[in-house]
């Protein structure tokens, strides 16, 4: 409960902030901050974006490589109870 209080104060305490004609007016540093740190987001989530990328395609390669497994055991167990 006292983590939703405290999230509430905080998005207030922001919102009165970035407001222009209050008295902390710091809506024009915000926008510099956001604009200066969307780089380094940009390539953090680049980066998140190929971790997962590579992981997919290395989970699609072992599916792959389980079901040819699996093929290869029923095709050994049809042989054995044909004979």
């Amino acid at each position: 409960m006292i983590s939703i209080i405290l999230g509430i104060l905080f998005i207030a305490f922001t919102v009165f902030a970035c407001i222009p004609f209050g008295p902390l007016a710091w809506g024009s540093e915000v926008i510099s901050f956001l604009k200066g740190s969307l780089p380094v987001v940009s390539v953090l989530l680049a980066i998140i974006c190929f971790f997962i990328g590579a992981a997919d395609i290395k989970d699609k390669q072992e599916a792959k490589h389980e079901a040819e497994m699996e093929a290869q055991l029923e095709a050994e167990q049809n042989k054995d109870t044909s004979k």
